[in-house]
Order: structure tokens, then C-alpha cells, then sequence
């Protein structure tokens, strides 16, 4: 392990330490209500870019935050789960000065997840080759560290929608969580989000996190205007107006 991730573990090690001291402090009350929820809790982490070509790093750098919140997304639809918010993981990445690399080994993951009340933590990567894309994406027990099942798929660009979906399923049984209820599941497979929206959605949050409020709102109205009833990124737009 290099020096720099060997640091950032330790802090972690420590920072997990810490958060678990104390019933009294807020993020110990927030773990205390989960503790109540007996559904598996999940969390995403952002996807690390394994070497892309064939569109601007910025598009790259979004796509690392937008895979992991169209995954929370579909997810979350199943009502078997407990799927942690995005903006809750991204808070405790920064604060452990891991916002700006998603290359989390298992063991840190898992620490991760144990601070979000997690039993399982996502991990991953993808590759765009000028159009083709793989995502892969793991499975870490947040109480052990061990990786779980590792999952990949193959498309082109233009068919980013059905490979989050596809990973999205897979996902759900290898966490053992039952499929989604029928109406549910009729519901997310009649709809079809253009990769434009997609990318749009994914550069809302990547300004979004970096503090840069106009171009978010900018990105979500971009994605709404590709796709109308994309409800992610209307509920994205109005959080960060109300924000």
C-alpha cells in the first residue's frame, strides 16, 4: 500500500474510533435511529475511472460521482433496503480527505460503511474506449472486509441506462434482498434515460459537491430539458436551490 493510502487509513481507523465514543454525538444519534431499521444497509461509493478515452476529463470526473448516484437510485427503490445517501457518504470522504480518489481498498471501505451503519459497501470502476464502456463494480461486507462478489458488464456508451440497471439487479441478489415488487419493477423498466441526461445528471453533482451552486442548477435543467421526467435530477435541482 502506498504511504499517502496508508495514512488515510490509519486516520480512518482513528476517526472510527472516535465516532463510535459517545452515544451523544450526532452522527453516534444518527447510527442509534439506524440501528432501529432492520433492513441491510448499503452504501455507494464513488466509481474510480480506470482509464478513459474519448471525452473530456471533466465528463470522466463526473461520471465517477453520477454511476454511483443513478446506483443509490435504483437501489433505493427496493423497499427491502436501507441505501445511504449520497451526499452523506461524500460528507465523510471529505472529511477523511478520500473526496478526491474512489480508490478505497476493501478494508477501508469497510470502515466506511461501519460509520454509515452499512452492512454492505459498493465499490467500483469503469472504462470508456471511445464508446465502449465497462463498469465494474464489488461487494465488501462492511464487517469483515471481505469482498463479496465482484460484477461487470459491457455496453456502449449509448446504453449507460441499461448497464446501471442491469447492475443495479444484480446488486440486489447478491446482497440478498428480494427482487423488486412487480408494479415497482414496471415502473423502472418502462423508462429509458438518454446517456445526455445521464451526463448532464452526473456534472450537476460533480459541481454540486464542489460548492459551485449555479452550474449544478445549470446540469440539472440541461438534463431535464433531455429528458422531462428524469425525477433525480428534478429533485437534485431543487434541493440545491433550496440549499
Amino acid at each position: 500500500m502506498r504511504d499517502t493510502d496508508h495514512l488515510r487509513s490509519r486516520r480512518l481507523a482513528v476517526f472510527l474510533s472516535l465516532a463510535l465514543v459517545g452515544s451523544g454525538a450526532a452522527r453516534g444519534l444518527g447510527a442509534q435511529g439506524r440501528g432501529q431499521d432492520g433492513r441491510p444497509g448499503i452504501a455507494v461509493m464513488p466509481f474510480d475511472n480506470g482509464g478513459s478515452y474519448g471525452q473530456d476529463k471533466e465528463n470522466f470526473d463526473a461520471l465517477q460521482k453520477g454511476i454511483a448516484g443513478m446506483l443509490i437510485s435504483e437501489l433505493a427503490a427496493n423497499p427491502a433496503a436501507r441505501v445511504v445517501e449520497r451526499t452523506e457518504i461524500q460528507k465523510l470522504l471529505e472529511e477523511q480527505n478520500l473526496g478526491a480518489t474512489s480508490r478505497l481498498d476493501p478494508q477501508t471501505a469497510a470502515k466506511v460503511g461501519k460509520l454509515v451503519g452499512a452492512r454492505y459497501v459498493i465499490t467500483g470502476a469503469f472504462i470508456d474506449f471511445y464508446g465502449d464502456f465497462r463498469l465494474d463494480a464489488r461487494i465488501v461486507n462492511a464487517e469483515t472486509g471481505e469482498i463479496v462478489k465482484v460484477e461487470s458488464d459491457l455496453m456502449q456508451r449509448e446504453h449507460l441506462f441499461d448497464i446501471i440497471r442491469n447492475m443495479a439487479t444484480r446488486l440486489m441478489k447478491d446482497t440478498n434482498l428480494p427482487p423488486l415488487p412487480k408494479q415497482a419493477s414496471d415502473q423502472r423498466m418502462s423508462r429509458q434515460i438518454p446517456t445526455e441526461a445521464l451526463t448532464f445528471y452526473s456534472k450537476a453533482l460533480l459541481y454540486q459537491d464542489r460548492g459551485q451552486k449555479d452550474k449544478a442548477i445549470e446540469m440539472y435543467q440541461r438534463a431535464l430539458a433531455v429528458f422531462p421526467g428524469y425525477a433525480e435530477a428534478q429533485q437534485g435541482l431543487q434541493r440545491v436551490k433550496n440549499s
